[in-house]
């Protein structure tokens, strides 16, 4: 029998994936695709292969496909669904899974037209069907909640309203805990933008050691919803950007507006910085440039990065090596990088433990 996983990513990104892919795993064979869904023909034995982390910064998530099944009635989609998982794993095979991840594939690219990624009507519906409908096993399954650590997890991943294609992996990190690869926080009060979902993403994905009272900084703040986030959690955080802020920020006594771009500060006016954001709307190139001045100077302690770097070119994909070499070079050991669920034409890289 041969074996393919399916990844899910943002629609639009599919040509980046796939070229990603080609580079990262060369084994693999592209085989079927939908906008923000795809599969590959993998070897055999990565089935087998407890170990094996897809490489990839645009797989929002991924698991080793089942199959697929069609039809017009959720009641039939479910009754078959489940006789593919039952055929696939027997009872004793099936005890080893305790959750049920069911979501849509992206409608639309996140933020257009109010849309924004996580687990819709229809995707609740159809999981609620598919235990309620099943046997004492399938009751037993947790619906759409977060994983833990190495729990093995059951996908259904609705390509079309009537296409239903099934899967399973494992949760091996943040990410592949969160049903379909988006994150359920809670948002405590309104939001000055939606670039506060994308940072409150980015902390939970880069768990950097972030300690209540550290001081940061980004670049490119206006309005502010990048550092609501990161004060809502505790932050001393100073803004930079010669645009105005929410006056909400400028309220808070732990936020500091510095009027100004980066490249126009004096070096120094960086040193007391533990961490370093950037959510500036420039071209790579420019980000990696302003950051490197600021991190490279003497007395710098800067000790983590998270920067969003826009694919203002979808083939700039092909140089996201280069960005995590070129941030390497500046003394962070690990580095990463992943197109978040509520980034659009863009990536966030992670750098942390300078050297």
């Amino acid at each position: 029998m041969s074996t393919f996983i399916f990844v899910v990513c943002q629609t639009g990104a599919e040509a980046a994936l796939k070229g990603e892919i080609a580079r990262r795993h060369k084994q693999f064979r592209f085989a079927f695709s939908r906008p923000g869904f795809v599969t590959f023909k993998v070897p055999d034995e990565l089935r087998r292969d407890r170990q094996f982390e897809l490489k990839s910064t645009f797989a929002r998530s991924w698991g080793f496909s089942i199959g697929k099944v069609t039809g017009e009635v959720g009641e039939q989609l479910s009754a078959d669904l489940r006789s593919v998982v039952e055929e696939r794993f027997p009872d004793d095979g099936f005890r080893k899974f305790g959750h049920l991840h069911v979501w849509e594939r992206d409608r639309c690219v996140p933020g257009d037209g109010g849309y924004e990624p996580g687990i819709t009507p229809l995707a609740d519906e159809a999981g609620h069907l598919i235990l309620d409908t099943g046997g004492e096993l399938w009751q037993t399954l947790n619906l759409n909640e977060t994983a833990a650590s190495d729990d093995r997890i059951l996908d259904c991943v609705l390509v079309e309203p009537g296409e239903w294609w099934v899967g399973w992996h494992r949760a091996s990190d943040a990410p592949s805990s969160w049903p379909g690869g988006v994150p359920d926080f809670e948002i405590e009060q309104p939001v000055v933008s939606r670039t506060y979902l994308k940072m409150a993403e980015a902390l939970l994905w880069s768990a950097l050691p972030i300690e209540n009272g550290d001081a940061a900084v980004e670049i490119g703040s206006a309005p502010g919803g990048s550092c609501q986030a990161l004060l809502e959690r505790g932050l001393a955080v100073t803004g930079v950007d010669p645009a105005e802020m929410d006056e909400t920020l400028l309220a808070n006594p732990y936020f500091t507006h510095l009027k100004a771009r980066a490249k126009d500060l004096k070096q120094k006016q960086f040193a007391d910085f533990r961490w370093l954001m950037s959510d500036a709307s420039v071209a790579p190139r420019y980000t990696l440039d302003t950051v490197e001045r600021i991190v490279t100077s003497k007395g710098s302690k800067i000790e983590g990065l998270l920067l969003t770097l826009k694919l203002t070119d979808w083939k700039l994909a092909e140089r996201i090596p280069e960005f995590h070499k070129r941030v390497r070079s500046w003394g962070y050991r690990f580095v990463r990088s992943r197109q978040l669920a509520y980034n659009r034409q863009e990536i966030c890289l992670a750098a942390t433990d300078r050297k």
